[in-house]
């Protein structure tokens, strides 16, 4: 899930037909939605390549179930924090990292999709910093919401082994226009590599205005026919997930509904037990 304030940080992608996220998202906003589906720990995902945003998630941590004291009991927990550090400058993203060494950070992304150089993750530069994050034991999670991004990963997997790669919103497959390849053959090139995980979510936003779990199942189960329970996860992907969902547990009926045929382990697998491994959740 994301979590930011947009008076505190810069969203360059915030543009006038995003109007329902210009406004300050907050843990409250949708802890009551949370409780309420059995959600007791969250990972906190990164929106901006600023540290603004990062800093902003740091704060939500610091009110959640994690550190506070004030609140009852029965709270979410912020388990972990995708953070953001400059990885094309590996010295200044160390200085960062040590500089937070007392947060929950367990994961690093940055939005590839939007910097004007597509091959931008596989520059020199850019694979210094991410053998930092081996060094530090944090995973990379990969926007590769194009095809040539997707394409990308089995290159990173090769030259990171010891990199835990995380496949953000199952790659935005084509599920508007009922599409297939070569979405479909690109995911499973990914998963050939056991570095490689991959997320289910942010479905409902690539699929067409009106869409059910029908839309969703087919390339859930590629997926899950492709990597397996215990190399998937869900993400709710609040509140981007709003631009195409009334609310939080819309988005968490529709995936469980794709989900539904599990048993008892592949589920606690994709519902958190994935999650708690890849991130090396406390």
């Amino acid at each position: 899930m994301h979590a930011w304030d947009p008076a505190r940080a810069n969203y360059p992608w915030l543009t006038p037909d995003l109007a329902v996220l210009d406004r300050t998202f907050g843990l409250a906003d949708v802890e009551h939605e949370l409780t309420a589906r059995g959600v007791a720990r969250v990972v906190l995902i990164q929106a901006a390549d600023n540290v603004a945003d990062t800093l902003n998630m740091f704060d939500q941590a610091s009110r959640s179930g994690r550190t506070s004291t004030d609140r009852p009991k029965k709270t979410v927990d912020v388990a972990g924090i995708v953070a953001w550090v400059p990885l094309d400058s590996p010295t200044q993203a160390a200085r960062l990292l040590d500089s937070w060494a007392d947060q929950p950070i367990v994961g690093i992304r940055h939005l590839i999709h939007r910097e004007d150089d597509p091959d931008w993750v596989l520059r020199k530069d850019v694979s210094t910093g991410l053998e930092l994050l081996v060094e530090r034991g944090l995973a990379f999670d990969v926007c590769a919401e194009r095809l040539d991004l997707l394409a990308h990963v089995p290159v990173l997997a090769e030259r990171h082994p010891e990199l835990r790669l995380v496949i953000d919103h199952l790659a935005k497959p084509p599920i508007a226009a009922g599409g297939w390849q070569p979405w479909a053959d690109l995911l499973s090139e990914s998963a050939a590599a056991p570095n490689v995980t991959a997320k289910i979510s942010g479905l409902n936003t690539a699929a067409a205005p009106g869409w059910t779990s029908a839309d969703l199942q087919p390339y859930v189960d590629h997926a899950l026919a492709m990597f397996g329970p215990n190399r998937l996860m869900v993400g709710g992907d609040w509140p981007f997930a709003l631009l195409q969902a009334r609310s939080y547990s819309q988005v968490w009926r529709t995936l469980s509904d794709t989900l539904a045929g599990l048993n008892a382990d592949d589920h606690e697998a994709i519902f958190g037990g994935t999650a708690t491994t890849v991130y090396r959740l406390a």
